[in-house]
Protein backbone atom coordinates (compact mmCIF):
# COMPACT_ATOMS: atom_id res chain seq x y z
CA UNK A 1 0.00 0.00 0.00
CA UNK A 2 1.57 3.52 -0.93
CA UNK A 3 2.53 5.64 1.80
CA UNK A 4 1.88 8.83 1.25
CA UNK A 5 4.74 11.67 1.84
CA UNK A 6 5.10 14.94 2.94
CA UNK A 7 8.54 16.11 1.67
CA UNK A 8 11.61 13.90 -0.45
CA UNK A 9 13.71 14.03 2.40
CA UNK A 10 11.75 11.75 4.42
CA UNK A 11 12.99 8.95 2.04
CA UNK A 12 16.14 10.63 0.14
CA UNK A 13 19.08 8.93 2.07
CA UNK A 14 17.95 5.61 0.72
CA UNK A 15 18.72 6.55 -2.70
CA UNK A 16 21.82 7.71 -5.14
CA UNK A 17 19.60 8.54 -8.56
CA UNK A 18 16.35 9.94 -8.72
CA UNK A 19 14.84 9.63 -12.20
CA UNK A 20 12.44 12.49 -11.93
CA UNK A 21 9.68 13.91 -14.56
CA UNK A 22 9.48 16.93 -15.65
CA UNK A 23 5.98 18.40 -16.95
CA UNK A 24 3.73 18.09 -13.81
CA UNK A 25 6.61 17.47 -11.42
CA UNK A 26 9.19 20.04 -12.15
CA UNK A 27 6.84 22.79 -14.24
CA UNK A 28 3.89 23.22 -15.61
CA UNK A 29 4.97 24.06 -19.01
CA UNK A 30 5.07 27.52 -18.14
CA UNK A 31 7.23 28.17 -14.76
CA UNK A 32 8.67 26.18 -12.41
CA UNK A 33 7.34 24.43 -9.10
CA UNK A 34 9.68 26.58 -6.54
CA UNK A 35 9.65 23.75 -4.27
CA UNK A 36 9.84 21.03 -6.59
CA UNK A 37 13.57 22.59 -7.29
CA UNK A 38 14.11 23.23 -4.04
CA UNK A 39 13.88 19.13 -3.36
CA UNK A 40 15.98 18.20 -6.12
CA UNK A 41 18.70 20.81 -5.61
CA UNK A 42 18.48 19.29 -1.74
CA UNK A 43 18.96 15.42 -3.06
CA UNK A 44 21.74 16.82 -5.02
CA UNK A 45 23.44 18.47 -1.99
CA UNK A 46 23.50 15.53 -0.39
CA UNK A 47 25.42 13.88 -2.97
CA UNK A 48 22.39 12.22 -5.20
CA UNK A 49 22.04 12.71 -9.05
CA UNK A 50 19.51 13.81 -10.46
CA UNK A 51 18.72 12.46 -14.39
CA UNK A 52 15.13 13.93 -15.87
CA UNK A 53 13.47 11.32 -17.71
CA UNK A 54 10.95 12.74 -19.82
CA UNK A 55 8.93 12.37 -22.52
CA UNK A 56 9.54 15.18 -24.70
CA UNK A 57 9.68 14.36 -28.27
CA UNK A 58 12.97 16.32 -28.63
CA UNK A 59 16.77 15.88 -28.36
CA UNK A 60 18.20 16.59 -24.31
CA UNK A 61 20.13 19.97 -25.78
CA UNK A 62 16.60 21.27 -26.82
CA UNK A 63 15.51 20.30 -23.25
CA UNK A 64 17.76 21.76 -21.44
CA UNK A 65 17.67 24.98 -23.28
CA UNK A 66 13.99 25.14 -22.76
CA UNK A 67 14.28 24.53 -18.82
CA UNK A 68 17.30 27.44 -18.58
CA UNK A 69 14.45 29.60 -20.41
CA UNK A 70 11.69 28.83 -18.01
CA UNK A 71 14.47 29.39 -14.96
CA UNK A 72 14.69 25.85 -13.83
CA UNK A 73 18.57 26.00 -12.73
CA UNK A 74 20.91 23.80 -13.77
CA UNK A 75 21.92 23.05 -10.04
CA UNK A 76 18.67 21.03 -9.60
CA UNK A 77 19.96 18.22 -12.70
CA UNK A 78 22.99 16.31 -13.49
CA UNK A 79 21.32 14.88 -17.03
CA UNK A 80 18.54 14.66 -19.10
CA UNK A 81 17.41 11.40 -21.19
CA UNK A 82 14.28 11.91 -23.30
CA UNK A 83 11.67 10.06 -25.55
CA UNK A 84 12.85 12.06 -28.60
CA UNK A 85 16.54 10.26 -27.60
CA UNK A 86 15.35 6.83 -27.83
CA UNK A 87 13.32 7.31 -30.65
CA UNK A 88 15.93 9.01 -32.17
CA UNK A 89 18.17 6.22 -32.16
CA UNK A 90 15.39 4.03 -33.78
CA UNK A 91 14.45 6.41 -36.62
CA UNK A 92 18.39 6.71 -37.79
CA UNK A 93 18.60 3.15 -37.15
CA UNK A 94 15.53 2.63 -40.15
CA UNK A 95 12.64 1.61 -38.25
CA UNK A 96 10.25 3.27 -40.38
CA UNK A 97 11.96 3.85 -43.32
CA UNK A 98 14.18 6.36 -44.65
CA UNK A 99 11.80 8.40 -46.06
CA UNK A 100 9.88 10.10 -43.43
CA UNK A 101 6.55 12.32 -42.96
CA UNK A 102 6.87 14.45 -39.88
CA UNK A 103 3.49 14.94 -37.91
CA UNK A 104 4.51 17.43 -35.44
CA UNK A 105 5.23 21.24 -34.49
CA UNK A 106 7.87 22.93 -36.05
CA UNK A 107 9.29 23.60 -32.34
CA UNK A 108 10.30 19.55 -32.81
CA UNK A 109 12.40 20.30 -35.88
CA UNK A 110 15.59 19.01 -33.86
CA UNK A 111 14.43 15.61 -33.68
CA UNK A 112 15.66 15.22 -37.18
CA UNK A 113 18.23 18.33 -37.54
CA UNK A 114 20.12 17.27 -34.16
CA UNK A 115 22.02 14.49 -35.34
CA UNK A 116 23.90 12.32 -32.70
CA UNK A 117 27.41 11.85 -32.78
CA UNK A 118 27.07 8.12 -33.08
CA UNK A 119 24.69 8.48 -36.33
CA UNK A 120 26.85 11.51 -37.91
CA UNK A 121 27.39 10.73 -41.61
CA UNK A 122 25.20 7.72 -41.89
CA UNK A 123 21.85 8.57 -40.49
CA UNK A 124 20.49 8.75 -44.31
CA UNK A 125 16.58 9.84 -43.21
CA UNK A 126 14.86 12.49 -45.49
CA UNK A 127 11.50 14.23 -44.24
CA UNK A 128 8.97 14.28 -47.69
CA UNK A 129 5.76 15.30 -47.91
CA UNK A 130 2.77 12.56 -47.22
CA UNK A 131 2.62 11.13 -50.09
CA UNK A 132 5.92 10.05 -50.19
CA UNK A 133 6.45 8.66 -47.31
CA UNK A 134 7.03 5.58 -46.43
CA UNK A 135 6.98 6.06 -42.62
CA UNK A 136 5.73 8.33 -40.03
CA UNK A 137 7.42 10.21 -36.94
CA UNK A 138 4.93 12.07 -34.96
CA UNK A 139 5.84 14.44 -32.59
CA UNK A 140 2.77 15.85 -31.89
CA UNK A 141 0.16 17.73 -33.37
CA UNK A 142 0.72 20.70 -35.47
CA UNK A 143 -1.47 22.64 -33.37
CA UNK A 144 -1.18 21.60 -29.87
CA UNK A 145 -3.11 24.67 -28.38
CA UNK A 146 -6.28 23.80 -31.06
CA UNK A 147 -6.25 19.96 -32.41
CA UNK A 148 -7.67 16.85 -31.60
CA UNK A 149 -6.62 13.56 -32.16
CA UNK A 150 -9.73 13.04 -34.34
CA UNK A 151 -8.39 15.67 -36.61
CA UNK A 152 -6.13 13.32 -38.34
CA UNK A 153 -8.64 10.52 -38.51
CA UNK A 154 -9.02 11.17 -42.41
CA UNK A 155 -4.87 11.05 -43.04
CA UNK A 156 -4.59 8.26 -40.39
CA UNK A 157 -7.11 6.46 -42.79
CA UNK A 158 -4.98 6.84 -46.13
CA UNK A 159 -1.91 5.93 -43.81
CA UNK A 160 -3.35 2.67 -42.61
CA UNK A 161 -4.01 2.03 -45.76
CA UNK A 162 -0.73 2.04 -47.17
CA UNK A 163 0.86 0.47 -44.91
CA UNK A 164 2.99 3.43 -43.13
CA UNK A 165 4.02 2.62 -39.72
CA UNK A 166 4.41 5.71 -37.35
CA UNK A 167 6.88 6.09 -34.71
CA UNK A 168 5.71 7.98 -31.51
CA UNK A 169 8.23 9.89 -30.31
CA UNK A 170 6.41 10.87 -27.08
CA UNK A 171 3.86 8.23 -25.47
CA UNK A 172 2.19 10.94 -23.74
CA UNK A 173 -1.16 11.41 -24.44
CA UNK A 174 -2.46 14.55 -22.42
CA UNK A 175 -0.11 17.35 -20.80
CA UNK A 176 -1.01 20.47 -18.54
CA UNK A 177 0.33 23.64 -20.12
CA UNK A 178 -0.52 26.02 -17.47
CA UNK A 179 -4.28 25.53 -17.16
CA UNK A 180 -4.84 24.28 -20.35
CA UNK A 181 -4.88 20.45 -20.84
CA UNK A 182 -3.07 19.45 -24.12
CA UNK A 183 -2.85 16.08 -26.43
CA UNK A 184 0.03 14.40 -26.94
CA UNK A 185 2.13 12.00 -30.01
CA UNK A 186 0.61 9.13 -27.98
CA UNK A 187 -2.76 10.17 -28.16
CA UNK A 188 -2.15 10.61 -31.85
CA UNK A 189 -0.39 7.26 -31.96
CA UNK A 190 -3.33 5.60 -29.94
CA UNK A 191 -5.92 6.42 -32.47
CA UNK A 192 -3.68 5.26 -35.33
CA UNK A 193 -2.98 2.09 -33.67
CA UNK A 194 -7.29 1.87 -32.59
CA UNK A 195 -7.63 2.05 -36.45
CA UNK A 196 -5.53 -0.28 -37.52
CA UNK A 197 -2.30 1.44 -38.14
CA UNK A 198 1.49 -0.53 -37.05
CA UNK A 199 2.90 1.76 -33.98
CA UNK A 200 5.82 2.25 -32.24
CA UNK A 201 6.82 3.76 -29.00
CA UNK A 202 10.36 4.85 -27.38
CA UNK A 203 9.15 6.86 -24.24
CA UNK A 204 7.95 6.23 -20.70
CA UNK A 205 6.55 3.18 -20.18
CA UNK A 206 8.52 1.18 -22.55
CA UNK A 207 12.18 -0.25 -22.07
CA UNK A 208 14.11 2.09 -24.33
CA UNK A 209 14.29 5.58 -22.64
CA UNK A 210 15.05 3.27 -19.47
CA UNK A 211 17.77 1.92 -20.90
CA UNK A 212 19.12 4.84 -22.09
CA UNK A 213 18.66 6.47 -18.44
CA UNK A 214 20.63 3.22 -17.04
CA UNK A 215 23.40 4.49 -19.62
CA UNK A 216 23.52 7.80 -18.08
CA UNK A 217 23.75 6.38 -14.91
CA UNK A 218 26.58 4.11 -15.29
CA UNK A 219 28.96 7.58 -16.40
CA UNK A 220 27.94 8.47 -13.24
CA UNK A 221 29.34 5.33 -11.93
CA UNK A 222 25.52 4.17 -10.21
CA UNK A 223 24.68 0.97 -11.03
CA UNK A 224 22.41 -0.33 -8.81
CA UNK A 225 18.92 -0.20 -9.37
CA UNK A 226 18.16 -0.91 -5.44
CA UNK A 227 18.89 2.69 -4.91
CA UNK A 228 17.10 4.34 -8.30
CA UNK A 229 13.72 6.21 -7.45
CA UNK A 230 12.05 7.53 -9.70
CA UNK A 231 9.35 10.27 -10.00
CA UNK A 232 6.23 11.14 -11.72
CA UNK A 233 2.62 12.24 -12.55
CA UNK A 234 1.65 9.64 -15.11
CA UNK A 235 0.23 6.55 -13.57
CA UNK A 236 0.35 4.68 -17.15
CA UNK A 237 3.90 6.50 -18.12
CA UNK A 238 5.83 6.94 -14.73
CA UNK A 239 4.36 4.66 -12.72
CA UNK A 240 3.72 1.92 -14.81
CA UNK A 241 7.28 2.64 -17.01
CA UNK A 242 8.90 2.40 -13.32
CA UNK A 243 7.37 -1.04 -11.77
CA UNK A 244 7.98 -2.54 -15.15
CA UNK A 245 11.54 -1.85 -14.90
CA UNK A 246 11.29 -2.75 -10.93
CA UNK A 247 12.30 0.78 -9.78
CA UNK A 248 10.63 2.21 -6.61
CA UNK A 249 8.82 5.47 -7.55
CA UNK A 250 7.21 8.21 -5.89
CA UNK A 251 3.96 8.98 -7.49
CA UNK A 252 2.59 13.03 -7.61
CA UNK A 253 -0.66 12.84 -7.45
CA UNK A 254 -0.70 16.78 -7.76
CA UNK A 255 -0.32 16.74 -11.63
CA UNK A 256 -2.65 15.16 -13.88
CA UNK A 257 -5.16 13.13 -11.89
CA UNK A 258 -4.93 16.39 -9.08
CA UNK A 259 -8.78 16.56 -9.09
CA UNK A 260 -9.12 12.77 -7.95
CA UNK A 261 -7.70 13.24 -4.57
CA UNK A 262 -9.39 16.03 -2.60
CA UNK A 263 -9.33 19.49 -2.53
CA UNK A 264 -5.85 19.97 -1.55
CA UNK A 265 -3.59 19.32 -3.94
CA UNK A 266 -0.62 19.29 -1.60
CA UNK A 267 -2.39 16.76 0.39
CA UNK A 268 -4.46 13.78 -1.34
CA UNK A 269 -7.15 11.87 0.43
CA UNK A 270 -5.66 8.68 1.55
CA UNK A 271 -9.19 6.83 0.86
CA UNK A 272 -9.40 8.48 -2.58
CA UNK A 273 -6.02 7.73 -3.49
CA UNK A 274 -6.34 4.29 -2.28
CA UNK A 275 -9.36 3.60 -4.15
CA UNK A 276 -7.77 5.52 -7.41
CA UNK A 277 -4.94 3.30 -7.40
CA UNK A 278 -6.79 -0.36 -6.87
CA UNK A 279 -8.94 0.47 -9.58
CA UNK A 280 -5.80 0.65 -11.87
CA UNK A 281 -4.42 -1.83 -10.27
CA UNK A 282 -0.68 0.09 -9.75
CA UNK A 283 0.85 0.22 -6.39
CA UNK A 284 3.59 3.15 -5.72
CA UNK A 285 6.02 2.71 -2.95
CA UNK A 286 5.40 6.37 -2.06
CA UNK A 287 2.98 9.16 -3.35
CA UNK A 288 3.26 12.77 -2.64
CA UNK A 289 0.76 15.21 -3.40
CA UNK A 290 3.72 17.95 -5.28
CA UNK A 291 6.92 17.35 -5.35
CA UNK A 292 8.91 19.29 -2.56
Amino acid sequence: MTRILQSLAEISARYDVLLCDLWGCVHNGVAPFPAALAALQGFRAQGGRVILITNAPRPARFVAEGLDRMGVPREAWDAIVTSGDAAQDAMFAGAVGRRLWHLGPQKDDGFFTEIPPEWQGRSHVERVPFDQAEGIVCTGPFDELNEVPEDYRPRFLEAKTRGLPLLCANPDVVVDMGETRIYCAGALAALYEEMGGRTMYFGKPHPPIYDMARRRMAEFGLTDDSRVLAVGDGINTDVAGAIGENLDVLFVSGGLAAEQFGADVENPNADLLRAWLDARQQDPQYTIGRLR
